[in-house]
């Protein structure tokens, strides 16, 4: 498998990079008038044509294949959308010590966002774990977040999420759900064309998701929210969110030995159920949160930046690990499955 590098003179994701700058661009030069509503239809667009790819890549047969290891993803699971919210409610005591409310309602947010599958997979491999279990936990993580983040937002943020209401549900099934199933429709006679021409497609929906940041933040900025956000309320954001992956991953892990899985399975684990999705909560965000979504996407992307440096870490500390002996550990008999898979991005 190709390994996970990091340029040494680049301690920061370039993507990120990215972001930041779009973020930028949306402070200086954010979209008013037609402009604005081109840009409305456009991420629209943008973010259908993202899930019809998700649907598209998603293989069949290895989420079939990893229904064995049920066990390991029920696991995930719980800790993406059991352990995280109920972090995430608690938090609701720093209110408004460390956060202000709108900051408050974006942390309960990223909470409930689906885990990752890119960097759940390639993190898993430089750790030498189980890679087949943690392509199928993104998988299967990604696929009910679909139904099951819109309606924990609905159960724990109500409209307090500003902009969140009973139509944002249609919203989701018509934007997100209906494209990705209708890639997996498609899959039989596109998958092909989508696996040959992996990078170009890449490179499309993450220009997706840097034009619903562009969106986001510009109509954030028109309205004035970001008077709302001060240094020191930003700091207290960080520092929560460290102390949040720090509980995760310590959760996962001696989690999934006290549940007696085996050091390959414990890695996926530990990397599939600590991390939550920058590509997924983007535009999930935008067509809850509406123009209140730049506030609300704020902690998920801080989080994930995070998470990524943190965890490339930790991966290469897990490769130096002993190894365990064949056999051991509830998954380990399915480590053959998927040699040879691209581990080329890390975004999600």
């Amino acid at each position: 498998m190709k390994r996970l590098s990091w340029p040494s003179w680049m301690p920061i994701d370039p993507y990120i990079v990215l972001l930041l700058g779009t973020v930028g661009l949306a402070a200086l030069f954010p979209a008013h008038g037609t402009g604005a509503d081109v840009a409305s239809g456009a991420s629209t667009a943008a973010i259908a044509f993202l899930f019809f790819l998700y649907g598209a890549r998603l293989s069949t047969r290895e989420a079939l294949d990893g229904l064995r290891h049920w066990r390991l993803h029920v696991t995930v699971l719980v800790c993406t959308f059991v352990l995280f919210p109920v972090l995430g409610l608690a938090a609701r005591g720093l209110v408004p010590v460390l956060l202000t409310q709108p900051l408050y309602q974006g942390l309960l947010f990223l909470t409930l966002v689906p885990s990752t599958i890119q960097s759940s997979i390639a993190f898993t491999s430089i750790a030498r774990g189980n890679v087949p279990a943690a392509i199928c936990a993104g998988s299967f993580s990604s696929l009910i977040g679909i139904v099951v983040t819109p309606l924990l937002a609905a159960g724990l943020l109500g409209n307090s999420g500003g902009g969140f209401s009973a139509d944002s549900l249609v919203k989701i099934v018509l934007q997100l759900l209906v494209p990705f199933l209708a890639g997996q429709g498609l899959r039989r006679w596109i998958g092909g064309f989508v696996a040959r021409h992996r990078k170009v497609l890449g490179l499309v929906d993450r220009g997706s998701i840097l034009l619903v940041v562009y969106t986001a933040f510009g109509e954030g900025m028109i309205r004035g929210i970001w008077h709302q956000v001060s240094p020191a309320r930003l700091g207290g954001l960080l520092a929560v969110e460290a102390a949040l992956l720090a509980v995760m991953l310590l959760l996962t892990w001696y989690g999934g030995k006290a549940l007696g899985f085996g050091r390959e399975d414990r890695i996926a684990i530990q990397f599939a159920g600590s991390k939550k999705s920058l590509a997924s909560g983007l535009p999930m965000a935008s067509v809850l949160f509406g123009a209140h979504a730049s506030l609300a996407v704020l902690p998920l992307m801080l989080f994930h930046q995070m998470q990524l440096m943190v965890c490339a870490v930790i991966a290469k500390r897990r490769a130096r690990d002993p190894r365990e002996v064949p056999g051991a550990g509830v998954g380990a008999s399915a480590a053959h499955l998927v040699q040879g898979q691209p581990q080329d991005r890390v975004l999600r």
